[in-house]
């Protein structure tokens, strides 16, 4: 404790605590981290087991994006006060961010516990289910939110998002509708309201345009609103206009991603390196399972339409895009580095038992699997660990999803994404890692030949029944009728893709690419460079 001058202990009234606390956490509310920290570092100098100094110091970690010194705070606030449901909330959201899901579903496990009334914490609660793909648990906790405060605009937008994934449209735009009557000018309500349906007039275009120009100095709000009408703009056949908006959305979201090209060529090229056909040759078993069914790709190549596929059989549960196989590497490579794209990473993998990289994937994603004997693993980018993948569960099953190079780019260029693909808002920037990605594959299928199935996407849609024939053959399942139904689903589904699943098989978006042939001469002059476009 810290003596005056006269060498007796300083101590902080309970009013002067509160007035710290009250500026500080006005600070952090108006931007101001430094002041909000310095008011945090008062208090706790003077009095280190105030509660809500640590949950502040959380917070302001937080929006530093400092996880492991939110992850300390919120620690902190837990162990001073086991029934903080905020606490235990914000610390779920936390781990959940930095791909911890087991620590997050104990930690969301114990705020559920501890009970809140405050429809910020149900809201929050809200969001880290739905992080975890609990869509019917985020969609109650999201309910409550909403009834307690009718009259928020987010909890409303939050719980369409949640309705959207369960496949509830009309509940969905029930809650957009009241978001947007009670502050109309919410560009992420427009951006979800016209994913909703296909645009048949401009009646909604109008005031997605205003919304631009209303924010074209913030690029978040900016962004929602020119994703929205590009949507729009192509469901009408207005092709020009729709591309400039696709165009001023990609700038304005690139300017607030932060994506280091640079570092994953390095990612890249180290994985040449390492998983070599001398790596490849060595004899090591793997975890004895034949339950897992990856399904890999890039996104908006049709993973989720062949997951749906596929989980309409009797006999395999849909687990969601899960994060476990990198969990489990790194775990076993004893591997704290931070960063999408350490490749350092690889390096410690490669030295990883593949036997125990498979078991703890089978024990990490216990939760996920169901009950069935088999389940389906949707994260595309674990096309990056295939080798891992086929050393460490040889028994299991992995489909690459392809895709037309030009229809898949510019799907991802046209998609706003939630926090991830940040490579697909520049056309030459996308043009490159498909380019990475592409030749990636023809080394796995070189240094793998026959553990993976490739599968067209423009092969499914023009003959559904010869590809889910052909699928569930690879599969060594019997087939099953329901595997051509599977529209009817009424599970959740948490991807871009959300609504479209829901429809029949179309092929609307094959070829979609040329209808902006000349806008994305940049991404096509690079594969064609590359001779991955003829």
């Amino acid at each position: 404790m810290n003596k005056s001058p006269h060498g007796r202990p300083q101590v902080l009234a309970v009013h002067e605590i509160r007035a710290l606390l009250k500026r500080g956490f006005d600070a952090l509310n108006a931007g101001r981290t430094d002041e909000a920290g310095a008011c945090c570092k008062q208090i706790l100098s003077l009095a280190p087991r105030t509660v809500e100094a640590h949950f502040l110091v959380g917070l302001i970690a937080t929006e530093d994006k400092l996880p492991k010194v939110a992850i300390q705070a919120f620690g902190s606030v837990t162990t001073l006060d086991p029934n903080h449901a905020a606490g235990w909330a914000h610390l779920a959201r936390v781990f959940s961010r930095i791909s911890q899901p087991e620590r997050a579903a104990d930690a969301i496990e114990s705020a559920i516990k501890a009970g809140t009334k405050d429809p910020m914490v149900q809201d929050l609660i809200g969001n880290v289910l739905s992080l975890l793909d609990d869509h019917h648990g985020a969609k109650e906790w999201y309910s409550q939110a909403v009834e307690k405060d009718p009259r928020s605009p987010a909890f409303n937008i939050n719980l369409a998002g949640s309705l959207i994934f369960l496949g509830q449209l009309d509940e969905a735009k029930a809650a957009l509708d009241r978001a947007l009557e009670i502050s109309p000018n919410i560009p992420q309500a427009h951006w979800r309201k016209a994913g909703l349906r296909r645009a048949t007039d401009h009646s909604h275009l109008g005031k997605l345009h205003r919304l631009m120009k209303k924010f074209r100095r913030n690029p978040d709000a900016l962004a929602f609103a020119a994703y929205g009408a590009g949507k729009e703009h192509e469901d009408l056949g207005e092709w020009d206009e729709a591309f400039e908006c696709f165009a001023k959305g990609a700038k304005a979201k690139r300017q607030v991603v932060e994506y280091d090209e640079a570092q994953e060529i390095i990612f890249f090229d180290t994985m040449r390196d390492v998983f070599t056909p001398e790596w490849a040759a060595r004899e090591v078993p793997g975890a004895d399972s034949d339950a897992p069914i990856f399904i890999v790709g890039q996104p908006r190549t049709g993973t989720t339409l062949v997951e749906r596929i596929i989980t309409s059989h009797s006999m395999v549960h849909s687990a969601g895009e899960l994060q476990q196989i990198r969990m489990a590497i790194r775990r076993l490579a004893d591997f704290d580095e931070e960063g999408l794209f350490p490749p350092t990473l690889l390096q410690a993998a490669a030295e990883v038992d593949p036997r125990k990289i498979g078991r703890s994937y089978m024990r990490l994603s216990k939760s996920k699997r169901g009950d069935l004997p088999r389940f389906v693993d949707k994260m595309p980018v674990n096309y990056l660990y295939v080798p891992i993948i086929a050393k460490a569960l040889p028994k299991a099953k992995i489909i690459h999803l392809v895709r037309g190079p030009m229809d898949s780019c510019f799907s991802s260029f046209k998609q706003l994404f939630a926090e991830a693909y940040f490579h697909s808002y520049d056309l030459e920037e996308m043009a490159r890692h498909h380019v990475r990605y592409y030749r990636l594959m023809e080394y796995w299928r070189e240094l793998l030949p026959g553990h993976f199935l490739d599968v067209k996407y423009e092969d499914v849609v023009s003959n559904m029944e010869q590809q889910a024939r052909r699928i569930i053959d690879y599969l060594e399942l019997p087939w099953e009728d329901a595997c051509l139904e599977f529209h009817r689903q009424d599970r959740a589904v948490t991807t871009a893709s959300a609504v479209q699943v829901r429809e029949k098989v179309h092929t609307r978006s094959v070829d979609r690419w040329r209808k902006y042939e000349n806008q994305l001469r940049p991404m096509l002059d690079i594969l064609r460079a590359e001779n991955i476009v003829t």
